[in-house]
């Protein structure tokens, strides 16, 4: 019988969340006999993709996401009643850094989790066994692998620490065998992205600037990414699930995308990003991890570090005053290998245990 513990890692909300993860996820796996997720259906499909996980708990939390659900002592009892039966010696409830850990800290309390270590700027009275501060300004993903070195966890020799997800099916068929530039137009939270009207311009700069255009969105977006694609794109909108997006991705010689997950698969199979950033949220905290890539975007503008879901500022000039030719020339550059690569922590837990 193995002597190392049963882990479970906490990250709720989206599928870009959970990616972000992944690190700290694989740290946990290789310093424990079985490693879980508990996530939420949003971050599903992600975590099925991530090395490292031999077990998925699925939770509506309603305390995150962005229409969260209604507190139900049915679910509630339910997700107690599976992690319970997971017999975890140890949790990490990773959160970003506006969030709180405690909610979830409490229910696996009460599930008979023996030790429970979170980043957390409340008092947790006895919730949590470890309670850590992260560093200031940390990137989601080193912020996670932070927690998990003060654990006790480390990345397994020959792991950089880079965002990572099992090898994706190849996705010739559905691309064509000709190098091309992958553009996802839409995210979840309409102020990352651009205006569809300011999309379609871009997407028709790209082309004549002569790159072979791969246009991808989720179901829900196939109005969007024709309206993008036009009649010079390959058009692949509600063709894809997360496997083949990554597949897709792994292809691309660069992919322009939002702050949203597609930018963080891009990051975890390695292709250089373009992101059309909003600074609704702070870059250095949610830039794409580990890759050459661009921050395009008036990162001071005065939507700056709102959370705001909708932009507040008309027209939305923070993403639709990028110029086609500053998106052109960042993907001249990635493509080109001519855009700096991104440095990873190489310093452990830099925050403070309390």
């Amino acid at each position: 019988m193995s002597d190392l513990p049963r882990t479970l890692v906490v990250r709720l909300d989206s599928a870009g969340d959970v990616l972000l993860a992944g690190p700290a996820v694989r740290a946990a796996a290789a310093g424990s006999s079985h490693t879980a997720l508990l996530c939420g259906p949003l971050g599903e499909r992600a975590a099925r993709l991530l090395p490292g996980v031999d077990e998925v708990l699925v939770h509506e939390a309603p305390w995150v996401g962005l229409d969260p659900a209604p507190v139900s002592a049915r679910d509630t009892g339910a997700l107690v009643d599976a992690v319970a039966a997971g017999r975890f010696d140890r949790a990490l409830i990773l959160v970003s850094f506006h969030q709180s850990p405690l909610p979830a800290a409490l229910l696996l309390k009460l599930a008979g989790v023996d030790w429970i270590a979170a980043d957390s700027v409340d008092y947790p009275g006895s919730l949590l066994d470890l309670r850590h501060q992260r560093a200031p300004h940390r990137h989601e993903a080193e912020a996670g692998l932070d927690l998990a070195r003060a654990a006790g966890f480390a990345l397994p020799p020959g792991d950089d620490g880079r965002l990572r997800v099992l090898p994706p099916p190849p996705t010739t068929e559905l691309t064509g065998t000709e190098p091309y530039v992958v553009f996802h137009p839409g995210a979840a939270v309409p102020a990352r992205a651009l205006s569809p009207e300011r999309a379609a311009q871009v997407a028709a700069a790209l082309a004549a600037a002569g790159h072979r255009l791969v246009v991808t969105g989720g179901p829900g977006e196939r109005a969007l990414t024709a309206r993008v694609a036009g009649g010079h794109s390959l058009d692949l909108g509600g063709a894809t699930d997360l496997r083949q997006l990554a597949g897709v991705l792994a292809g691309a010689r660069a992919a322009v995308v939002g702050n949203t997950g597609p930018a963080h698969l891009a990051a975890a199979v390695g292709t250089p990003v373009g992101c059309l950033f909003a600074p609704v949220v702070p870059a250095r905290l949610w830039r794409p991890y580990g890759v050459p890539h661009v921050l395009l975007g008036q990162q001071d503008a005065p939507c700056a570090d709102t959370r705001a879901r909708r932009c507040p500022v008309p027209g939305h000039p923070c993403l639709n005053g990028v110029p086609d030719a500053a998106v052109v020339s960042a993907v001249d550059a990635l493509v080109s290998g001519g855009a700096p690569a991104d440095r990873l922590a190489s310093e452990p837990d830099r925050g403070a245990t309390v």
